[in-house]
C-alpha cells in the first residue's frame, strides 16, 4: 500500500480525523524531512480534491464532519451568490463569500436564514473563472475591467502587463490574484476592439464562454490524413441501391443523417443512416481528444465552431448527394401502430440520391405542382414518410409525450442586413424528428438489453416542489390538474396541453411556458432513468456524431458489439460516466453561448426599430419589471417605474404583477413601443404603448 493510499484509508476509518500534519507524521512513524515533505504534499493534494479540509484550529478533517456542503457558486450582479445544488440552492450574502466568486467550487456551511437556506463559504476549492472578457477603463495608474458577465460582480484591477488598451475597449483579462477584501487582479491578454461593435461584442461572448475557435495542429494533421485514406467497404452492408435522401435546412452546414423507406403491405421498412464518424476519429487520437474537449459543435448566425475539422464535418463524414459514404444504419420494420417489430443495426455504405430541404419537402407534401414534377421519383417515398410520421406522432401522443411549443428564432444575414423571425416548423421537420426519435429509442433499447456500458439521454421528472407550484398555478387559472406532484407522469402534463389545444384556449401558450419552467433539463447519463418529456423508457443520442460527442462515443461502443468485441466495450464502463458529465457541461456551455449571441443579434436588429410599436405577449413578470415577447421572438422589459402608476405587488406563485387598476401576468397581450437597445447588456427596453 502506498503512503497516499494509507493516509486516505486512515481518514476513512477515522484514525486521522482532527489531526494536524505533525501528528499524522508521528502516527506514521515519519521523521525524515523528505518523508514529511511527501506527507505534506499528499495532504495538500487531498485538500485540492476536497477530500479533507482544515478546521479553525488547523486540523485536517473530512468535510462531512463539519457539516460542509460542496457546490458551485452562481453570482448575482448585486454582489451575493447562490450555492447551486440538486436539493435546493443556498443563498450566500456578500459578507459571507469571503472572496469567493461566480463559478468557484466551494465548501459552505448552512448558517440559518428565515428558511434555513442561508450559507457561508468555508473554503474555496477551485476558481471557476480564470479568464474573462469585459470593458477596460483607464485610470492614472493602470485601470480596471468591468466584466461582461454580470454574475461576476467585481471589477478586475489591471496593473502593468505587455498589452495596453484604451478606455471603452473590449479586452480578455487573465486573473492572477484574488485577495480577500479587495478586488481581484489580472493582466490584459488580448484587446478585441471597441465596445458596441457587433463583431467585437460577438467575439467577446465567444471568448467569455471559453469556446475553441482554432484546432490544434495535431488534430488538423490527423484530419487531413484520415480523410485522404481509401474508403474500405469490405464487411459492410451495401445500401447504395436504396432510395436514400437527406432532409435539412437550407443553411445546413453538415449532413450526418439520411433516410430510406419502403412499404411491405401495412408495414414500413425505415432506414436511418448515420455518418460513421468513428471510422475516422480513432479512440485516444488527437481528433478524439479535441472532440471530447469541445463536446459539441456550436452554431451562431454568422459562423459555426465545429466539433470536428471541416475535412471531416463538411467532407468525408458529411452525407453529400451522389457520393459514397460510410454509415451506421438502423433498419427498422414498423407496423401500422408505430411499433418496431424487428430491427438491425449494421455498419454500412450508402449513396444519398438527393439533398432535400425542409422547405421543398413541405411544399411537395402540400401539393406544389412544379416541385412534385421535379422530384417525381421522390414523391411516393415522401408520401410514405408522411404516413409513417403521422402514425408515430399519434403513438407518442397516446403514450403521453409532452409536446412543448417552444418558439425558436431564425436569424439570417444577407448583404450585411440582419433579419429576425420565428422559425417555422413544418411537416418535414416533424417527420425527420419522429424518425430520429424512433432510431434513438431503438438503439438505446438494444444496447440496454445487452447491458453494455452506454451514454443515455435522460430527462428526470419534475421535482415535487416545482410540480406542486405548477399545480397551484393551474388551480388559480381554473384548469383541472389531477396529477400527484410527488409522482407526476408525462401523460398527465400532455393531457393538460391537449385539452387546452382542443378548446383553442389562448391560455395554452401561457401554460406551456410555465410548464416548461417546472421541468428539469435533459442531460447525459451512464444510467438509464428514462426520458420524461418524450415519455420514453429508454433513449439516447445516436443520430448526430458529426456535431455531438455522445453520439460518436456510443457509435464506438455499438461497433465493438457488432464486431463481437464486447469485452473491449466493457472497458468503457468508467469512461461513459465521466463522459456523460463532460458532455452535459459542454452542451450547457454551447447552449448558453448560442443564446447569448442570438440575443446580441436580436438587440442589434431592434436598434433599427426604436420608436416603433408592436403587438407583444407578456413572457415573464418580476417585482421590478414586466417582460414581453414580440412575434419574432425578441424579448424586452418594461421597468416597473415605466408602468402606469399603481400600487403593484408581485405574486410569484401566480406569475402575476398585481396592481389596483392594472395587472400583468404571463400570456397577457399588450402593445409596446421600443424605447432603447443596450448592445453591451444585450437587452431591449420597452414602454407600454397607450391603448
Amino acid at each position: 500500500m502506498s503512503a497516499s493510499e494509507e493516509i486516505r484509508e486512515k481518514f476513512e476509518n477515522g484514525e486521522f480525523q482532527y489531526k494536524k500534519e505533525r501528528e499524522i507524521c508521528r502516527l506514521l512513524g515519519i521523521s525524515a524531512k523528505s518523508a514529511r515533505d511527501a506527507v505534506s504534499e499528499i495532504l495538500r493534494g487531498m485538500e485540492r480534491e476536497g477530500i479533507i479540509v482544515r478546521d479553525e484550529r488547523g486540523r485536517f478533517v473530512s468535510p462531512e464532519k463539519l457539516g460542509l456542503i460542496k457546490g458551485v457558486l452562481s453570482g448575482n450582479e448585486r454582489g451575493f451568490a447562490f450555492l447551486v445544488r440538486e436539493d435546493g440552492d443556498l443563498f450566500i450574502p456578500h459578507r459571507a463569500l469571503h472572496g469567493a466568486m461566480h463559478k468557484d467550487t466551494v465548501f459552505a456551511k448552512i448558517v440559518g436564514g428565515e428558511r434555513g437556506d442561508e450559507a457561508e463559504v468555508y473554503s474555496i476549492l477551485s476558481r471557476g473563472i480564470t479568464r474573462l472578457t469585459g470593458t477596460f477603463y483607464k485610470e492614472e495608474k493602470g485601470g480596471y475591467v468591468t466584466p461582461d458577465d454580470k454574475k461576476f460582480f467585481e471589477d478586475v484591477r489591471v496593473r502593468g502587463g505587455k498589452f495596453r488598451a484604451f478606455s471603452g475597449e473590449k479586452v480578455v483579462v487573465r486573473l492572477t490574484e484574488w485577495p480577500e477584501g479587495r478586488k481581484p487582479e489580472g493582466e490584459i491578454e488580448e484587446v478585441l476592439g471597441r465596445g458596441g461593435d457587433l463583431s467585437v461584442e460577438e467575439e467577446a461572448l465567444i471568448r467569455s464562454a471559453g469556446l475553441a475557435e482554432e484546432f490544434p495542429q495535431k488534430a488538423l494533421a490527423e484530419a487531413r490524413r484520415v480523410s485522404a485514406e481509401q474508403m474500405p467497404l469490405a464487411g459492410r452492408r451495401d445500401f447504395r441501391d436504396l432510395l436514400t435522401i437527406t432532409i435539412d435546412g437550407e443553411d445546413a452546414r453538415d449532413f450526418d443523417d439520411a433516410i430510406s423507406i419502403s412499404r411491405e403491405g401495412e408495414e414500413f421498412c425505415l432506414g436511418v443512416h448515420i455518418a460513421d464518424v468513428t471510422h475516422y476519429v480513432r479512440r485516444g487520437g488527437a481528433l478524439d481528444k479535441e472532440a471530447y474537449a469541445r463536446g459539441t459543435s456550436v452554431y451562431f448566425p454568422d459562423r459555426v465552431l465545429p466539433m470536428l475539422p471541416v475535412e471531416l464535418s463538411n467532407g468525408v463524414c458529411s452525407l453529400k448527394e451522389d457520393e459514397d459514404r460510410l454509415t451506421l444504419s438502423c433498419m427498422m420494420r414498423v407496423d401500422k401502430k408505430g411499433r418496431v417489430k424487428d430491427q438491425e443495426i449494421a455498419e454500412s455504405v450508402i449513396r444519398s440520391r438527393n439533398r432535400m430541404t425542409y422547405t421543398d419537402v413541405a411544399k411537395i407534401l402540400d401539393g406544389d405542382t412544379l416541385l412534385r414534377e421535379r422530384y417525381a421519383h421522390l414523391v411516393p417515398m415522401l408520401e410514405d414518410c408522411r404516413a409513417l410520421a403521422e402514425i408515430l406522432i399519434q403513438k407518442r401522443e397516446v403514450r403521453g409525450s409532452v409536446d412543448l411549443d417552444v418558439k425558436e428564432a431564425k436569424i439570417t444575414i444577407e448583404n450585411d442586413e440582419i433579419s429576425v423571425s420565428e422559425y417555422e416548423r413544418t411537416i418535414a421537420h416533424r417527420l425527420i424528428e419522429e424518425f430520429m426519435i424512433l432510431a434513438n429509442e431503438t438503439v438505446a433499447g438494444v444496447m440496454s438489453a445487452y447491458e453494455m456500458p452506454f451514454v443515455y439521454r435522460v430527462h428526470e421528472r419534475p421535482s415535487e416542489e416545482k410540480a406542486t407550484a405548477f399545480k397551484a398555478y393551474l388551480t388559480e387559472l381554473g384548469i383541472k390538474a389531477v396529477f400527484r406532484p410527488e409522482n407526476v407522469r408525462p401523460g398527465e402534463y400532455g393531457k393538460i396541453l391537449d385539452a387546452l389545444e382542443a378548446k383553442q384556449d389562448p391560455m395554452r401558450h401561457v401554460v406551456n411556458r410555465v410548464m416548461l419552467r417546472s421541468m428539469s433539463k435533459a442531460k447525459y447519463s451512464a444510467e438509464n432513468i428514462g426520458h420524461f418529456g418524450l415519455a420514453s423508457e429508454c433513449y439516447c443520442h445516436f443520430t448526430s456524431p458529426i456535431r455531438r460527442y455522445p453520439d460518436l462515443l456510443i457509435h464506438r461502443i455499438i461497433k465493438l458489439m457488432l464486431e463481437g468485441r464486447a469485452a473491449e466495450a466493457e472497458s468503457f464502463e468508467n469512461f461513459v460516466a465521466s463522459a456523460s458529465v463532460n458532455c452535459s457541461e459542454t452542451e450547457r456551455r454551447a447552449d448558453d453561448a448560442e443564446r447569448s449571441v442570438d440575443e446580441l443579434y436580436k438587440v442589434w436588429y431592434m436598434r433599427g426599430h426604436i420608436g416603433e410599436t408592436f403587438e407583444a405577449v407578456v413572457s415573464g413578470v418580476t417585482a421590478f419589471a414586466v417582460f414581453a415577447e414580440l412575434p419574432n421572438t425578441v424579448e424586452g422589459r418594461i421597468r416597473i417605474e415605466n408602468l402606469p402608476p399603481d400600487d403593484y405587488a408581485f405574486i410569484e406563485q401566480k406569475y402575476l404583477l398585481k396592481g389596483e387598476r392594472r395587472s400583468f401576468k404571463i400570456g397577457d397581450k399588450i402593445k409596446i413601443t421600443v424605447a432603447a437597445c443596450d448592445i453591451g447588456a444585450r437587452k431591449c427596453e420597452f414602454l407600454l404603448a397607450e391603448e
